[in-house]
């Protein structure tokens, strides 16, 4: 009987023995999607999240809501992470990115860069916009106020993931933008101490320029 038990205790042992020298099973790679995927996703999602106040090719038809086509993919999905966050505020933002993924924002980004930079804003007080600018190119020495074209550029493109896209934005997002950073309403160290200096003529002018500027 002690031999039987003996005989079963070491199969158990080799058989255990066996199954911890196994290769363990890879787990399947995570699948790459391609450009045309992401493109397709951004799509999708823009369709169903974002057409009401940016459009499906994100020129806004309203304009206290920002036109985002053209803007900097980097610069999107930031700023959907600063929704989702909580970072920036904004109620509706935040319910809109609720629910998207890392991904998702990233795919929203490459999409709405793609898109043609056209806006439905247009300049229509020529003196109100070349005192813009003037603002625009060279900024107020005397007030200690930048050029906008130092970050945002010449032709107001933008830089990924740092600076908006500015051409053609409506004049009343981009007055609004301005005074919620004068506020503090709105976080950013360098524009709130930018916009904190100028005048209300000041903004604007700006606002009235940047609807006219056109660029890709």
């Amino acid at each position: 009987m002690k031999r039987i038990l003996i005989t079963a205790i070491l199969a158990i042992c080799s058989n255990l023995a066996g199954a911890n020298t196994e290769p363990a099973k890879a787990e399947p790679a995570r699948v790459v999607p391609g450009k045309a995927d992401i493109m397709a996703r951004g799509k999708q999602i823009a369709g169903a999240v974002c057409v009401a106040c940016h459009g499906l090719d994100g020129i806004s038809a309203v304009s206290g809501n920002p036109n985002i086509a053209g803007m900097p993919a980097q610069y999107i999905a930031k700023q959907l992470a600063l929704f989702k966050s909580a970072d920036r505020k904004n109620a509706i933002m935040q319910s809109m990115v609720a629910n998207l993924s890392e991904d998702d924002m990233t795919a929203l980004g490459l999409y709405y860069f793609a898109q043609s930079g056209k806006s439905n804003a247009i300049a229509r007080d020529k003196a109100l916009a070349e005192a813009g600018q003037k603002i625009y190119r060279a900024g107020v020495p005397e007030l200690k106020i930048p050029a906008c074209a130092g970050c945002h550029g010449g032709a107001g493109a933008g830089i990924p993931a740092i600076f908006p896209r500015l051409a053609g934005q409506w004049q009343e997002y981009t007055l609004g933008a301005l005074k919620n950073f004068s506020s503090g309403e709105r976080k950013n160290t360098q524009m709130q101490a930018i916009s904190g200096r100028m005048r209300d003529k000041d903004m604007l002018a700006v606002a009235e320029y940047i609807a006219g500027m056109r660029s890709r």
